[in-house]
């Protein structure tokens, strides 16, 4: 049997991936909602976008899913773009919101 897939890996993967627009990666603007990993490390992320009128929404998905699925041991990788709860600045790390100006 293959090892579990960890959390904090696919949370690394996914700090490696930015919106072009802004300077901070897509993990500590809070534009990922939920990650669930089942017993065959296939993995589901549901993410959103700052907009819906996001200019690289294909392009960013694809590359959440294409560097998920990447991580050893991961079966599958399926991102799905959701728009409830809206995004806003509240759901950024504080890292983020500091070197955003939000602090």
């Amino acid at each position: 049997m293959s090892i579990k897939v960890q959390q904090n890996e696919i949370n690394d993967v996914l700090k490696t991936v930015y919106d072009p627009e802004i300077p901070v990666d897509i993990f500590n603007l809070g534009l990922i909602y939920d990650i669930s990993i089942d017993d065959f490390n296939n993995v589901k992320i549901l993410m959103t976008l700052t907009s819906p009128g996001c200019p690289v929404a294909g392009s960013l998905v694809e590359e959440v899913k294409n560097k998920v699925k990447n991580i050893p041991g991961v079966n599958s990788a399926d991102v799905e773009l959701v728009w409830d709860p809206p995004w806003s600045p509240d759901l950024m790390s504080d890292a983020a919101k500091l070197q955003l100006g939000y602090m």
